[in-house]
């Protein structure tokens, strides 16, 4: 056990450097919690190397000699996310880019909870917050691109602000999440988005679990080449293991093994896929499983079972071995055949990779949660939350503590090892650690052994979703693929014609807008707003489809009058049965969260009672990059006086609320960061206008807050009733609608919807 090694890690390899020489993603070299370092008389210093002010959750990653780290500064309104830059030896910052809070329910400064990616081919650094930036630096700090997620694919943001770590696979970049995007993505889902790592547009989209999920989930993806194909493995919020193919997002296989969100990240053992959960198990009261599973040897969409009771057989069927341990959301280490995990209970535990037989137990902590635990050189390393940097020496039947260091702050994220230093993110303190040695030897890190392209089976569309605007164009590439999602070659000649998927919902296609012979998509001036899809065929018969939609510039209006009301809602024990319209298809988020209803003889936006996990809901109507407009619409709860919801408009990534309860006007971007209130009486089952404004100074960073609240039907007041200075204020952001159903019992309505340019 002195020189514990890394077997059967082939699989999970993600680097394409021939030894290991860097900390690239959350889990290591091996993509796996294992260090590729290994020392001769070696002692962890009890004193750090150096320090770095800044609060953090997660693990830091380390290429060329600098060190990124993802951590926040300041508290409440200053409370900023920090993608820095350190130098290995010194700890010196290099540059830092600042990233603020928007739209999110994050709560008690829940921030950092993930861990950048490193591409050692082109230095560049990946990040995903929690509010859904998602975006690329170069090794200098420079921006290359950057995306709102929340905005453009209609991410949720959730309390628990669990995020993850990217993860690189070839000329792609993965990030997964909540999403209740347009059309048939509405329903909220757990998936996983690919990027092209370089220009950052959309590859492909996959769901490959079950919708609605449970809780939202940041299991780390790990990869290998299996049945000619590229895949990846995670667990879901939906809890499920899913298997996805990593070049086309395809879902090959998955097993059912928890009611709950699965968080922990898979291990890859032999033939099987090892992983842990702490929800309750779907075939026992119990909660929490460490469990097996054997994995296809081929891979068919008959591997999908949707039939729950063939579904159930089938994932029984499945399971190698499974013993009773549960972690709900720290990930287990794979060293050998040992797999070592710290449980919630805070006991590290030592179990068989063949047989899950436990073989020893160690107490580590009072309770554990998020700290995952890392191998290096024989050794286990574990940051307890109460602050404590422990290494345990493991054995075949028992296990010590040999060393503990105490750290400021309390400790929930996981050690990275690198030349002989260890760097830990404490909630309080970034630290480096000497590991104090007389020669270090590195383990080879294989490189992923990648199939070759076969024949041309389809034409893949990038991106695969679009957003014009009257009289813009949107430009695609276009290239042959073969059965397993591997790249033929570029294709520059296509026929394209709409296209209607015959589930969709909503029978819509776009009607003024047309390709022309360089598969640009143009849009005509008075294009009016709508969505639909295409269907591109090439040389061959291949074809590919790309769907999108067509959004309006201010000045535009909506009041939903000549809606037709012909879907039927079925009753409930609270509710009669209704007729209803679908809200607007392009509108993000708006599906399952809205309906069109009759309310008095008038047809307005109604907040629905299908899902409670929509009970909190926003709902974006343009594109990211608007900015310099005025949003206004009518707005209503329903209750009593003792009873009543939220209701509002958002501009520029900030809402703006009549808070029912409160007898307020309330403007807040994360409420817990910025929020400013008025009073202001709110009457259920009456209609009031709502107006807001978004000012950014002359100098681009400060600016003010601007709404207004009056009865619908009197004259608009001239002065505004809120009027707010905030520095930075953000700069731009999607107009959209906000509304707030505590467990779905009171609605709210809004109607004549108005954004208009700044006047």
């Amino acid at each position: 056990m002195k020189n514990i090694t890394p077997i059967s890690l082939l699989a999970l390899a993600l680097s394409t450097s021939a030894f290991a020489s860097d900390w690239l993603s959350w889990r290591g070299p091996f993509n796996s919690g294992v260090s590729a370092e290994h020392y001769k008389k070696a002692k962890l210093s009890e004193t750090p190397a150096w320090t770095y002010e800044s609060h953090g959750r997660g693990t830091p990653v380390i290429c060329d000699g600098k060190v990124f780290s993802w951590g926040y500064l300041g508290e409440k309104e200053e409370l900023v996310e920090v993608l820095t830059a350190l130098d290995e030896k010194t700890g010196k910052k290099l540059w830092e880019v600042r990233l603020k809070d928007f739209i999110s329910d994050t709560v008690y400064n829940r921030y950092s909870i993930g861990s950048p990616a490193v591409d050692p081919q082109t230095k560049r650094v990946y990040l995903l917050t929690s509010y859904g930036v998602f975006g690329c630096w170069d090794f200098d700090g420079k921006e290359i691109w950057r995306h709102s997620l929340m905005e453009e694919i209609g991410r949720m943001t959730f309390p628990n602000s669990k995020v993850g770590c990217p993860v690189i696979e070839g000329d792609l970049v993965i990030v997964r999440g909540i999403t209740s995007n347009w059309g048939a993505d509405g329903p909220a889902a757990d998936r996983f988005y690919a990027y092209d790592k370089m220009s950052g547009q959309l590859v492909w989209t996959s769901l490959p679990g079950e919708s609605p999920p449970k809780d939202s989930s940041f299991s780390n993806p790990v990869f290998e080449t299996r049945d000619g194909k590229r895949v990846f493995y995670a667990g879901t919020g939906c809890g499920n293991i899913v298997c996805v193919n990593a070049r086309n997002g395809k879902p090959l296989w998955r097993h059912k093994m928890s009611k709950g969100g699965v968080n922990n990240s898979p291990m890859l053992y032999k033939d099987t896929v090892i992983m842990i959960h702490g929800e309750e198990n779907p075939d026992t009261a119990d909660k929490g499983r460490l469990l097996a599973v054997k994995v296809p040897q081929k891979f068919g969409n008959e591997q999908i079972i949707e039939d729950p009771e063939i579904a159930k057989d089938a994932w029984q069927a499945a399971e190698v071995w499974r013993t009773h341990l549960r972690a709900e959301t720290s990930s287990p280490v794979l060293a050998g055949n040992h797999i070592y995990l710290v449980d919630d209970d805070g006991n590290m535990v030592s179990a068989n990779a063949d047989t899950g037989e436990e073989e020893w137990e160690l107490q580590v902590a009072a309770h554990n949660i998020h700290s995952s635990p890392l191998v290096v050189d024989g050794l286990i390393y574990f940051v307890t939350e109460q602050g404590k940097l422990t290494v345990v020496k493991p054995g075949d039947k028992t296990a010590e503590i040999v060393q503990q260091i105490k750290l400021d702050g309390i400790g929930l994220a996981q050690p990275a090892v690198i030349n002989g230093r260890l760097f830990v993110h404490t909630q309080n303190k970034f630290y480096c650690f000497k590991i104090e040695n007389s020669g270090v030897t590195t383990d080879k890190v294989p490189v992923a052994k990648i199939p070759k392209a076969g024949p041309a089976a389809g034409l893949q569309i990038i991106p695969p979703e679009f957003v014009v605007s009257p009289g813009s164009t949107a430009k695609f590439k276009l290239r042959s693929v073969d059965a397993n999602g591997f790249v033929v070659g570029p294709v520059t000649k296509a026929s394209w014609d709409t296209f209607i998927p015959p589930t969709a919902k909503v029978k819509a296609k776009i009607e003024d807008a047309k390709f022309n012979d360089a598969n640009e998509l143009v849009a005509n001036a008075d294009a009016k707003p709508g969505a639909g899809a295409f269907k591109a065929t090439a040389e061959g018969g291949i074809f590919g489809i790309v769907r999108g939609r067509v959004l309006a510039k201010p000045p535009f209006k909506q009041d939903f009058e000549k809606y037709e009301l012909t879907e039927e809602f079925a009753a409930d024990a609270d509710n009669p049965a209704y007729k209803y319209a679908y809200p607007p298809l392009p509108w993000i988020g708006a599906r399952f969260k809205f309906q069109v209803m009759d309310v008095d003889g008038n047809k307005v936006l109604g907040k629905s009672f299908d899902r409670l996990l929509f009970q909190r809901a926003t709902v974006f109507m343009g594109a990211p990059d608007m900015r310099d407009y005025t949003v206004q619409a009518d707005v209503m709860t329903d209750g009593s006086r003792r009873g009543k919801s939220d209701v509002g408009i958002i501009n520029q990534r900030y809402a703006f609320v009549l808070k029912g309860n409160a007898n307020e006007l309330e403007v807040s971007s994360n409420y817990e960061r910025l929020k400013r209130v008025r009073p202001f009486k709110i009457e259920p089952k009456k209609w009031y206008t709502l107006k807001s404004q978004v000012k950014v100074d002359a100098d681009g960073i400060n600016g003010t807050l601007c709404a207004k609240a009056w009865e619908k039907g009197t004259p608009e007041p001239e002065a505004w009733t809120l009027e707010e200075k905030v520095n930075p204020v953000h700069t731009q952001g999607c107009p959209g609608l906000f509304g707030f159903t505590p467990q779905n019992q009171k609605r709210v309505y809004i109607d004549n919807i108005q954004v208009t340019p700044n006047q």
